[in-house]
């Protein structure tokens, strides 16, 4: 294929640099100026070639639901899109399906994914189940009000452009046939590594797995894989059956359905290494010339400041959102207060301010009217350039946003607001005009609402606002407005607005004297029977003693909450905090450190069950100025690596987590638990190992009253998963305590 300068050389038509179409608001346009991953700065954006802009996205991977950050991603791809258009430009969008080569059948035999194989059991096929979850990616995009694609290529459709582009790059000997699999060798693309800036020395595809035998160079990625028994998706091949590896699906589906040349190039920055990286590497390698001219990437989606995974218990789908009664388009606007290469932290607590934030903005177009004047038009369009130019700017959305709430407060008249915000939201897509929606309210409400204007026309104030705390305790609202008094439900994100989101969401009590004798914590996200057995046996063991219980609801279901605030209401020793979503096992124990009054602090599992008075005899252990830390199980190592049970009462290297007990004074040495610890395993040997490298003694006790049952967090959680957590916790306290010998009691002389 002729290069750019060979067409225009030959008298082909050159590039154009094209002008957008003027809008229809007749203002002037803003140069749009994108940042390019590839030269790593930004540049003006200009079309390769008269016609459409072409976009492709890295569209879904449907053996699953979309979680948010996914969808994040596919919103800045909607935003560019949206921006292109209302600057004049025609664009034409293609969005991948992949539903090729992620099903593999060694996985599914080892049941690595739960929710395919038992897809599979019930009879569904692979491509039954691909179905679903394309439909259900696409219905999470409607609710987003994502623009749909042009073009939504599936893989499975379009393997025969990857074979043919397989041979391509055989025949030009950038790839090579082994085992029948087809690799492309990376050392015959001198400029790999051109996107990421990835040093080729040090590349090798899929570091986390063992050596290919079949590569010439660890360094080179799959075009084809040869198929494995059992396999249920098989193609031909001049190689032998099997099916396309994950790096060519989108360059043959991005060729076949906008051409050899991509104005631009969008994903998340996880993509840019391997799966981009390989992209540019095969395209290029095939079609002898630049394939993509910028390449756009967003920031990673983090939840509670650490990345969203499913082994980590933070991932969530737009289903999630829902169930806690969030506007979908809630989130959307969350996702525009941060720029798209920021990394954004997405906590509960943020959604219901973004909730509020949107509702409030839309609220902004009931106010009175006001009279339209000159002056107040030339306003407008002074607000109007300042919006788009930010917008233009590399898709600065957060100022873009910052001016529509500038519009939204501003004195202008309602019908130049509503003008305005109309047209911005061509680019924002929040529905921020929306038709008044009254709901039907209960007829005892609208009883007391007509009851109480009557009394506000009398001016009998007094009992119109008892009759007003009434209607708010039944979860209304009430908005004394001038055109009269609007009552709607309060919405369930409102009524959650108690519970918290991350540990930090409490106050911390730690720097100030303590007020009790003991605190009790114990927190659980499952298990509603397993925590009211534990709860019940340590109240009824606290006789006189003057302390408190705290329980960290730690995003369990609605029932077991509201049991749990029975439990408070019944017990004036009991306090108890709602987490909105599992916030990770250190991060709800440590709510429980934060808010302890108590000289003494008993973390308790709720596996736990206390058969006697645990505290008089844990007293003189704590008051013990040697011992930093005491419980009633404990283990001992003699390498930091693995850990027995220990047989008897003594010091041990490290309490085990069913029961540990300390003085919150401790705390102020060593800090709070690591709240990198999201599941249980080997947080209370940090816990332990910190405390002792203090120079205190961890101690058990083998005569304290407890008794231990079956453990949920353990039982509940797949075996394949279990281990995957435990492994990385493991890691993790390895590489912080794993030289330190010397607390190791063994190794003592």
């Amino acid at each position: 294929m002729a290069s750019m300068a060979e067409r225009s050389a030959k008298g082909g038509r050159a590039p154009s640099r094209r002008r957008p179409r003027a809008d229809a608001g007749s203002r002037k346009q803003a140069v749009l100026s994108l940042h390019n991953t590839l030269t790593g700065s930004k540049e003006p954006f200009a079309p390769l070639e008269p016609g459409p802009v072409k976009i492709y996205t890295c569209g879904p991977t449907v053996y699953r639901h979309a979680h948010i950050g996914n969808l994040r991603t596919y919103l800045i791809a909607d935003w560019l899109r949206r921006l292109l258009e209302t600057s004049g430009y025609r664009v034409r969008h293609v969005k991948n399906i992949t539903d090729v080569g992620h099903m593999r059948q060694e996985m599914l035999e080892r049941g690595e994914d739960k929710v395919i194989a038992a897809a599979l059991a019930e009879g569904k096929t692979p491509s039954e189940i691909a179905r679903f979850y394309t439909t259900a990616f696409l219905e999470d995009e409607k609710k987003l009000n994502i623009l749909p694609a042009h073009v939504f290529p599936r893989a499975s459709e379009t393997v025969e452009e990857m074979v043919e582009m397989t041979r391509t790059l055989v025949e030009k000997e950038f790839a090579y046939e082994s085992g029948g699999n087809v690799y492309f060798a990376v050392d015959s693309f001198p400029e790999y590594g051109k996107l990421s800036g990835q040093v080729i020395s040090g590349l090798e595809e899929g570091g986390r797995v063992q050596a290919d035998p079949l590569k010439r160079d660890q360094r080179d990625f799959a075009l084809w894989k040869a198929a494995e028994p059992g396999r249920a998706l098989v193609w031909p091949s001049p190689w032998g059956d099997g099916f396309p590896g994950w790096h060519i699906e989108c360059s043959a589906m991005a060729a076949k359905h906008l051409g050899p040349r991509i104005d631009i190039h969008t994903g998340g920055v996880d993509n840019i290494f391997p799966h981009h990286e390989d992209e540019i590497a095969q395209s290029e390698a095939a079609f002898g010339h630049r394939h993509v001219n910028y390449w756009l990437h967003g920031q990673h989606l983090l939840v509670d400041g650490v990345k969203m995974a499913k082994s980590s218990g933070n991932t969530y789908t737009l289903s999630n959102l829902e169930a806690r009664g969030f506007e979908l388009l809630a989130f959307r606007y969350l996702c525009a207060t941060v720029h798209y290469r920021a990394r954004m932290n997405f906590t509960f607590a943020s959604l219901r301010a973004a909730q509020l934030a949107l509702c409030r903005l839309r609220l902004k177009l009931s106010e009175p009217g006001g009279r339209v004047t000159k002056t107040a038009r030339a306003e407008g369009e002074r607000q109007r350039r300042r919006f788009w130019a930010a917008a233009a700017d590399d898709l600065n959305l957060p100022r873009a946003l910052a001016i529509v709430w500038q519009v939204g407060r501003s004195r202008l008249p309602t019908p130049i607001k509503r003008e305005l915000l109309m047209d911005f939201d061509r680019l924002l897509g929040l529905d921020l005009v929306q038709p008044a929606r009254q709901p039907k309210l209960p007829q005892d409400i609208q009883r007391m609402v007509r009851e109480r204007a009557h009394l506000r026309q009398a001016s009998d104030y007094p009992p119109a606002d008892e009759i007003r705390e009434k209607v708010i305790s039944q979860d209304m609202e009430v908005r004394d407005t001038r055109s009269g008094t609007v009552v709607v439900p309060v919405p369930e994100w409102a009524r959650r607005q108690e519970a918290i989101s991350t540990s930090g969401d409490v106050e911390s009590l730690l720097d100030g004297t303590p007020d009790l004798d003991f605190t009790i914590g114990v927190v659980a996200h499952q298990g509603c029977k397993e925590m009211e057995r534990c709860v019940s046996s340590v109240q009824r063991w606290l006789g006189s003693q003057r302390a408190e219980i705290i329980v960290v609801d730690n995003g369990f279901n609605d029932d077991c909450g509201h049991h749990l605030d029975h439990v408070a209401e019944d017990d004036p020793k009991v306090r108890v905090f709602h987490a909105d979503h599992f916030l990770g096992s250190a991060a709800g124990r440590n709510v429980c450190l934060r808010q302890a009054r108590g000289r003494y602090v008993l973390l308790i599992d709720t596996s736990v069950e206390a058969t006697g008075d645990v505290f008089s005899r844990l007293r003189p252990l704590l008051d013990d100025a040697t011992i930093g830390v005491v419980g009633r199980w404990g283990v001992m190592t003699h390498d930091i690596r693995s850990f027995d049970e220990a047989t008897g009462t003594g010091d041990v290297d490290a309490v085990e987590g069913y029961m540990m007990a300390f003085r919150r004074e401790i705390l102020r040495e060593i800090g709070l638990l690591d709240e990198k610890y999201r599941f249980y395993r080997h947080m209370d040997l940090d816990f332990s190992f910190a405390v002792r490298s203090r120079g205190y003694r961890a101690v058990v006790d083998t005569e304290l009253p407890l008794k231990r049952h079956r453990h949920v967090d353990w039982e509940e959680t797949p075996p394949e998963e279990r281990e995957r957590l435990s492994k990385r916790n493991f890691y993790r306290f390895l590489h912080k305590w794993g030289d330190r010998k010397d607390l190791i009691i063994s190794a003592r002389p």
